[in-house]
């Protein structure tokens, strides 16, 4: 670890660093922060613990990054960091570390609920990050509502309302779509919730579903794929799908 914060102090030394390292701030990193954060779940669904191994590096770097940025304005280092975090954790596991009778997840979101307030989080939804992906952060925002009985009390609700939103996007204007796509897609998450499927998790293995079927159609029809009319393509597809069973 050690070695790794002075490789990044030296990146970042403005007279012998790295110019693209030097010229970097916490706006300019945050994409490449989400997006190793990202690796480091495909690496977890692909079961390869190598490559796992490695995305946790350049995760880890990217706390480094931050935090060497934050050490050069005098706002924190790495050391406080591991502190805040160790804090967090021994505070929120009072079963644990404090001597509590009991823990369990009630306690653990009392003791969030508890530090929101502190910090004058007066909503139940406060605190939601608005830079999560628009799938979870509708999850998250949810689950927060729903604490508060704020929700459907079966999947039969988010059901209806899902197909209720259908209907609108079919009767709305040009200008209305987007406002109407965005609330079939926040029931479609709520609908998932309630049966129990991470709506983010199941988008991603839809996504490699497409993926590898559709390099597949494009292997089986070789150069001639894109010239295909659509019923020439649509019986490809079909064909993929029942070889893929």
């Amino acid at each position: 670890m050690d070695r790794l914060v002075a490789i990044m102090a030296r990146l970042r030394d403005p007279a012998t660093g790295c110019e693209w390292d030097c010229a970097q701030d916490f706006a300019t990193i945050a994409p490449y922060t989400i997006e190793e954060a990202y690796e480091v779940a495909d690496a977890i669904a692909r079961g390869d613990m190598a490559d796992l191994k490695d995305e946790l590096g350049d995760l880890l770097l990217q706390v480094i990054f931050h935090s060497r940025m934050a050490e050069e304005s005098g706002l924190f280092a790495l050391s406080d960091v591991a502190t805040a975090i160790s804090d967090k954790m021994e505070r929120r596991h009072p079963h644990i570390f404090g001597g509590a009778a009991e823990g369990g997840h009630y306690l653990w979101e009392k003791i969030k609920a508890d530090e929101r307030a502190a910090k004058g989080e007066a909503s139940t939804l406060d605190g939601v990050a608005i830079g999560l992906p628009a799938l979870l952060r509708a999850e998250k925002l949810q689950k927060r509502a729903a604490r508060t009985g704020f929700d459907w009390p079966d999947a039969a609700g988010p059901r209806a309302k899902v197909i209720e939103e259908i209907a609108e996007i079919d009767a709305a204007d040009i200008d209305q779509r987007e406002e109407e796509v965005g609330d079939l897609l926040f029931s479609v998450v709520n609908w998932a919730r309630h049966l129990g499927v991470d709506p983010e998790a199941a988008l991603r293995v839809a996504n490699a579903k497409f993926e590898a079927r559709f390099k597949a159609m494009e292997a089986e029809a070789g150069e001639s794929f894109a010239s295909l009319d659509l019923d020439a393509k649509e019986a490809l597809w079909q064909a993929v799908k029942r070889h893929a069973g």
